[in-house]
């Protein structure tokens, strides 16, 4: 049996961390889960403000640019790069920018990753990147987690063999775009809390790691900063 249309594809509306937000096919529909994300990365912009940092953020993997658009509507003083690879993310964020009047504050890239904001002038100046990566592993989105791909786009889900290659590549480019203390924040599946500690252990150029457990204590954000 084939699954429904997400309601919000319906409706062409989605409501994230209180903002109201276009939405369309090619495109994620924001989950509330990710407001776990966006509310650890609000606290983090919050603490930059009280000692007078105006803060530079990018938003990787932004799908329709609902985390750089409440962030953006959230904290006027951040100025946001919102960075995707497909025309249905870069093409919904846009207007999602546009909608929200936020377009002097949010700037969309499309690209590969870092390449998306490569020649931004952003190399060492970064106060945070969050990102909710593709975290799904293909072997699943073949299997029990088919039904994730019968309207949403594959990139939104498909982290490659393990669930983990986008976190990968954005825990290695990531220090160069960060300045020293500066966060690096992932949503992370459900049990993959060692697997992406590891990474940033490995990586050793990054210190205090730390885990956020939603409501049910389950670990969903992990993140930490730049040595």
């Amino acid at each position: 049996m084939s699954a429904e249309a997400p309601a919000a594809y319906l409706s062409g509306r989605q409501t994230f961390m209180g903002v109201e937000l276009l939405a369309a096919p090619g495109a994620l529909v924001p989950r509330a889960e990710t407001e776990l994300l966006g509310g650890t990365a609000l606290e983090t912009l919050q603490r930059l403000l009280a000692i007078g940092v105006h803060p530079l953020v990018v938003d990787m993997c932004c799908g329709s640019g609902n985390l750089a658009c409440a962030l953006a509507s959230r904290v006027p003083e951040a100025r946001v790069w919102a960075a995707d690879l497909t025309d249905g993310c870069v093409t919904l964020t846009r207007r999602n920018v546009e909608h929200l009047t936020l377009g002097s504050r949010v700037t969309v890239c499309q690209g590969d990753l870092f390449a998306a904001v490569g020649g931004q002038g952003l190399e060492g100046r970064l106060d945070m990147i969050v990102c909710n990566p593709p975290y799904i592993s293909t072997g699943r989105l073949a299997k029990d987690r088919a039904n994730l791909l019968e309207h949403e786009p594959r990139e939104a889900f498909d982290g490659g063999p393990y669930g983990i290659s986008i976190q990968q590549r954005v825990i290695r480019d990531a220090p160069a775009f960060l300045k020293s203390g500066a966060s690096l924040l992932f949503e992370i599946g459900l049990g993959q809390e060692r697997q992406v500690q590891g990474l940033f252990e490995r990586s050793g150029a990054y210190q205090d790691v730390r885990i956020v457990a939603n409501a049910e204590g389950q670990p969903r954000v992990l993140g930490a900063r730049k040595r």
